[in-house]
């Protein structure tokens, strides 16, 4: 590894952390980041499981009944990386505000040229970050962030947290899934979302804009509404404990898919989505960039819960 980086990276974790780097660690490293940049007039936010992390700390306790914590790398470590994201115009100054860090970068490969990113590992080996460009296109279908990075701070909108977890087809895993009830349960669903909101205006209107994007997305979510309302059969082979999710919680988390579906339902189409939609899923629809290989299996639908028979189409 070390003849990809542009210097010499050592790994030294305080004595008290116990070879483990705390949750704790990672989310004052990534305000720190956002912060910091934002005071040289650049324009960081934090995305990824972290970033939910971060937007629904008041609900920590909720996440840890999902399970959703030492799920890293390393044994009882939450997190392996931080996730941001900023734009463009600004890819040399974010490079040489990570250099005045004291982080080493990954020398460019062509792929993380294509995917618009670039990688830096910690001073001190306590992590690696991965910063995208504009947009997330790392993903089965691309999410756009150009225009809404000023909406929230120092994370990215709850709305784009949504998105960039049910864009994924081939891969969706259980710590995809738990995020997604995290964000359900802590968030309603709004016309026009705020901070604290998921904006099922936008979200419709960008999804029918785009018949692969709908379809991914509209699956996933009725898959996701399918899952918490059998939540005593299913919730155990994703390693939740169903005694543990409330009633009233399954109910919140239900009701909310379903007015985000309604919208997304009740939406005009675009012309090229009518088109498209008459092709449906006999031919590929999304960007391939996942393999089992490398992610472990091809996600946690496949392992808990059989196609329907409009998803078998695929």
């Amino acid at each position: 590894m070390s003849w990809m980086l542009d210097k010499e990276i050592k790994r030294e974790l305080p004595p008290e952390w116990n070879g483990v780097v705390p949750t704790e660690a990672f989310i004052h490293e990534a305000e720190k980041m956002v912060e910091e940049a934002n005071n040289r007039g650049m324009t960081l936010r934090i995305l990824g499981g972290l970033g939910i992390a971060i937007h629904c700390l008041d609900c920590r306790d909720f996440a840890v009944k999902l399970g959703r914590i030492g799920t890293g790398t390393a044994q009882g470590q939450e997190y392996s990386d931080i996730d941001l994201v900023s734009y463009g115009k600004q890819r040399e100054g974010i490079k040489a505000f990570f250099a005045e860090l004291g982080y080493a970068k990954r020398r460019t490969t062509l792929s993380s040229a294509a995917s618009e990113r670039q990688i830096y590992y910690h001073p001190k080996g306590w992590f690696y970050v991965d910063v995208f460009f504009d947009r997330l296109l790392v993903a089965n279908h691309p999410v756009d962030f150009r225009g809404r990075l000023e909406l929230d701070y120092p994370t990215i909108t709850v709305t784009d947290f949504l998105l960039e977890k049910i864009q994924i087809w081939e891969a969706f895993s259980a710590k995809d899934l738990k995020d997604c009830l995290l964000l359900l349960k802590t968030h309603e669903v709004k016309e026009e979302g705020d901070k604290e909101s998921i904006d099922a205006t936008y979200t419709a209107k960008l999804l029918s804009a785009d018949w692969g994007f709908w379809y991914t997305g509209t699956t996933n979510l009725r898959r996701i509404g399918r899952f918490i309302s059998e939540l005593d059969r299913l919730g155990p082979q994703a390693v939740i404990d169903p005694e543990r999710i409330l009633k009233e919680d399954r109910e919140a988390i239900g009701r909310r898919i379903e007015v985000l579906l309604k919208a997304i339902d009740s939406e005009p189409k675009s012309f090229g989505w009518k088109m498209r939609s008459k092709v449906g899923a006999k031919k590929k629809w999304y960007n391939p960039v996942e393999r089992p290989e490398t992610v472990g299996g091809f996600g946690i639908w496949d392992a808990i819960a059989p196609k329907s028979d409009s998803e078998k189409e695929g």
